[in-house]
């Protein structure tokens, strides 16, 4: 990782001054850098030895980095990783057009490779991403969304990345396609786990957990995993607080506090938990036909990890 992260600080440079400062205010705030670990360690499993997968290990964490900073601007966040988000510093033009010279350097990196496979799966992911994002963007505010559409959207904009991730490293590797399509299968699982304990720190998290506001979603009128739960079994109501709350906007901080109630009341949190835990076992499972390695291990600890956000 300490050579990803070097090269993670080379390819953020520029001769536009403004560049480096935004994208190094979001590369150097604390990310997790799970996403480049995930090729890494699929890398690592089939014996590379060459420098390759640095490469598309640093493209993936520039894709990212590229989508919380669009993010930041379609949500009106103020935080991202516990401090001010880069919109909030130098305005939402310099956060989309640093998130567009990240991607763009991403693909650089990519291309140096000489992997068109690699090239093929990491730009069908960006498109993905953005469908998935387009996507929340049309369910938003809508309390008919259900929970297939909202799976739906976390596939595309969250989970289609970490599978890509995974998938990229046995490719580079010359793994065979029984073994990649495992891991992509294992990074599907590991994204939408990931983004259900995203959905329930929202409500049940703090600031530190989430780097970010709590209740951001709620605020946003984000139809989330224990929101649609909770409307799904309130009465007339309950369901009447979630229109006036989700989709016209009355969403002050008593607001919360009573959204909060009403997860707990009908479990919605710790059945978006249930579902956070199925989907890491779906994951799991995924790893059952690839042989034991420090890669196969490293990559069961993020599971582990990424669950244990929850506690």
């Amino acid at each position: 990782m300490e050579r990803v992260n070097r090269l993670i600080l080379s390819k953020a440079g520029s001769d536009v001054e403004m560049i480096p400062e935004v994208a190094n205010h979001l590369i150097s705030s604390g990310g997790k850098r799970l996403r480049p670990m995930l090729t890494l360690a699929t890398a690592a499993m089939f014996g590379y030895r060459g420098d390759h997968h640095v490469y598309l290990a640093t493209s993936v964490e520039f894709m990212h980095t590229a989508t919380l900073l669009h993010d930041d601007v379609v949500d009106e966040s103020d935080m991202r990783r516990g401090k001010s988000s880069a919109r909030m510093i130098w305005g939402n033009q310099a956060s989309v057009l640093v998130g567009d010279f990240l991607l763009g350097q991403a693909f650089r990196m990519m291309v140096e490779t000489g992997s068109m496979e690699a090239l093929k799966v990491l730009s069908n992911a960006a498109a993905v991403i953005a469908e998935g994002e387009v996507l929340q963007l049309s369910v938003a505010k809508k309390m008919e969304t259900t929970e297939d559409d909202y799976i739906a959207v976390i596939r595309g904009k969250t989970a289609e990345l970490f599978a890509a991730a995974a998938e990229v490293g046995p490719i580079i590797a010359g793994a065979s396609d029984a073994e990649r399509m495992a891991l992509r299968d294992y990074g599907m699982a590991l994204g939408l786990a990931f983004q259900l304990v995203d959905d329930v720190l929202d409500y049940g998290g703090s600031s530190a957990d989430l780097g970010k506001n709590v209740g951001d979603d709620f605020r946003e009128g984000k139809v989330t995993m224990p929101v649609i739960l909770a409307h799904q079994r309130g009465d007339a109501e309950e369901k009447a607080f979630w229109r006036a709350a989700i989709e016209d906007g009355e969403n002050d901080d008593a607001a919360l506090e009573k959204a909060r109630r009403l997860i707990a009341r009908h479990n919605a949190l710790s059945d978006s938990i249930s579902r956070a835990l199925a989907y890491g076992e779906t994951a799991r499972a995924a790893l059952a036909p690839l042989p034991m390695s420090a890669g196969r291990h490293a990559l069961e600890e993020v599971i582990d990890y990424c669950i244990a956000r929850i506690s």
